[in-house]
């Protein structure tokens, strides 16, 4: 039987449940936001600096690489992995904001939080259960990716940055993404090889993942109903 402490699922979700003002996935804080939006020219090294610090802080992100990282032991699957998801995010967050591309914010933060769900039950196996095979793991974790950088555009969209030297700024936005990107995920590499050393994590893996999946569901909760409310009060 699968055994997970009830007070541990309770500290990882409850944070989310208590403090509302951290629901949307992608916000941005408002002293950055007023720093984007009178930005002007080629600021290649703040534009860096923004797309570190939401990467960093990200806990959609960190939930979903947590999963996509959960059972992979080969560093160059790490590697091959969080490349297609640097892929994804990229290809998305460029196009999208060059592009004009503009979706419900909501709506595409939902699926992110369904990302880390879908994640956490391809860890349980729940799909080999109920299917019979598991869809592509690596084709997964690509198309995730692109909502993710998907859902970052549209903020960046909202905030209607200075088209003055956005092509550059949004590059060095990009790298600074995939630099913060790596930094946390060398933290959470270096938890999970000390907790795989140890005896209770074939106990408590089954459990975590579960913590991670009810997580992704308060995620995808609080999107979900803030787009009905605003639906509601937007007639």
């Amino acid at each position: 039987m699968h055994r997970f402490s009830l007070a541990r699922l309770i500290a990882l979700v409850a944070p989310l449940l208590l403090v509302p003002s951290v629901a949307p996935a992608h916000g941005v804080a408002a002293g950055d936001k007023g720093y984007l939006q009178e930005m002007s020219g080629v600021l290649l090294v703040p534009f860096a600096n923004l797309g570190a610090k939401h990467m960093v802080t990200g806990y959609d992100h960190l939930l979903f690489l947590l999963g996509v990282i959960f059972f992979l032991y080969r560093l160059k699957d790490v590697a091959l992995y969080v490349t297609l998801f640097a892929v994804g995010h990229s290809v998305t967050l460029l196009a999208g904001v060059l592009a004009g591309v503009s979706v419900n914010a909501f709506i595409i933060d939902a699926i992110i939080g369904l990302s880390v769900v879908y994640k956490a039950l391809d860890n349980l196996r729940a799909f080999e259960r109920w299917f019979g095979r598991s869809p592509s793991p690596k084709v997964a974790t690509l198309v995730f990716g692109l909502f993710h950088g998907l859902g970052l555009a549209t903020k960046i969209l909202d905030f209607q940055v200075s088209p003055e030297g956005l092509v550059p700024n949004l590059v060095a936005f990009n790298v600074g993404v995939e630099l913060g990107q790596l930094l946390a995920l060398s933290m959470i590499l270096i938890a999970m090889s000390y907790w795989r050393r140890l005896p209770s994590f074939g106990r408590r893996a089954w459990g975590a993942n579960v913590a991670i999946m009810s997580a992704g569901f308060v995620l995808m909760g609080y999107q979900l109903v803030g787009y009905f409310v605003t639906r509601s009060f937007g007639g």
